[in-house]
């Protein structure tokens, strides 16, 4: 995964940090609101106007990703993670990317996620091309734009788009869509019709987010308003709520602006409690 956005998050001033900090302690100060509703991870839910239906939760696969590996394809037995996952707990939703280096280990699962890096329109031929082998599939489910920033993507990217689109067309994706990781590019994706699916940065206090949290719903419910499928990352803030999931989940689901939202466990026993914490809520 490109890192430009943590890399600027992370040089972030102290007023900034004290804010966030400030935001930690309210959170888990706050009597929590009833939620309109039960939820569960294995909820079915559809991805906008796509028809893509799938689980609640998806299984991420990224944390700490970059250059063709992750936590979950570094340092843990990440076959046996989804596989238990899948077939023990339900959860039909699998967020790959090709800098997570994680599609072998996806492959054949109900719904695929995934995301290019590539900025030039042959090298996304080609990535889907090599994709649909590793994954050992004929189509993908979803296919992102990955990490954008620019607030011009929608122009400066547009050969990409147009391989996407023809790609759907084809039959070989059914969703396309994109992953943003600035404001002006989330503003950018809410306002074109082209997106169909796409992949937002939330959580309670503002956390490794394109903008307070505020802001970012009011983008989000833009979105939702056209038939996007919405996507959350960040939960957890990039591990700032790690210690806080009940918190930080409860707020994905009270918000109401989300079909879905990816976690990236390490273990079996964090799988199992992100689905507890999901019903708990």
């Amino acid at each position: 995964m490109l890192r430009r956005d943590f890399l600027r998050r992370s040089t972030r001033t102290l007023g900034a940090a004290l804010l966030t900090r400030s935001a930690i302690a309210r959170a888990a100060l706050l009597e929590p609101d009833p939620l309109p509703q039960k939820f569960h991870a294995q909820d079915e839910i559809v991805l906008g106007h796509t028809g893509i239906r799938t689980s609640r939760l998806a299984m991420g696969t990224g944390t700490i990703g970059f250059g063709g590996s992750s936590n979950q394809t570094r340092n843990s037995p990440l076959t046996h993670l989804l596989l238990d996952g899948y077939n023990e707990n339900g959860l039909r939703f699998f967020d790959s990317a090709d800098s997570y280096g994680s599609h072998p280990y996806v492959a054949d699962k109900v719904t695929v996620l995934t995301k290019t890096d590539t900025r030039d329109a042959a090298g996304v031929r080609a990535d889907l091309d090599r994709f649909r082998k590793e994954l050992g599939v004929d189509y993908i489910d979803i296919v992102l734009i990955h990490c954008v920033t620019e607030g011009d993507w929608t122009t400066r990217y547009r050969g990409v788009m147009d391989v996407l689109s023809e790609a759907k067309q084809k039959g070989t994706i059914r969703a396309h869509g994109v992953s943003c990781h600035s404001l002006a590019a989330l503003k950018a994706a809410a306002a074109s019709p082209w997106v169909e699916v796409d992949l937002v940065r939330l959580n309670p206090i503002g956390s490794h987010m394109d903008a307070d949290p505020a802001t970012v719903i009011s983008v989000i419910k833009q979105m939702r308003a056209q038939g996007k499928g919405v996507v959350g990352m960040k939960i957890l803030g990039q591990g700032d709520l790690r210690d806080k999931p009940a918190e930080a989940i409860r707020y994905a689901l009270g918000t109401g602006v989300l079909d879905a939202f990816t976690i990236g466990a390490e273990t079996q026993k964090e799988q199992n409690n992100l689905i507890q914490r999901v019903a708990a809520a």
